[in-house]
């Protein structure tokens, strides 16, 4: 179903640039983060349980020990893991 969205053009600019760092499109960038918000907390998928853990509303967060800071070195790892791992299931997507 097509519809039209009146994004503030800072975000579009972001969602554009995002899609293009994982090679895919506008389309699936925001499919994405619709589905990820509607998606129950119960439905939501740990990844990784060594790393992280389901916070409150359903959103990861983290593993740290009481009084550990996350750095931003942490956090940019993190996403350079899961930007490979999409662009490897946009490449081969009928790969497991």
């Amino acid at each position: 179903m097509k519809t039209t969205l009146d994004l503030p053009d800072d975000l579009l600019i972001e969602a554009k640039t995002l899609a293009a760092r994982r090679k895919t499109t506008l389309k699936a960038v925001v499919e994405s983060a619709l589905r990820r918000e509607i998606r129950p907390a119960a439905e939501m998928e740990n990844p990784d349980p060594e790393k992280f853990e389901l916070g409150p509303f359903g959103i990861l967060r983290l593993k740290r020990r009481p009084g550990e800071k996350v750095t931003l070195e942490q956090i940019q790892a993190i996403q350079d893991e899961i930007d490979e791992q999409d662009l490897q299931k946009a490449l081969h997507p009928n790969r497991p």
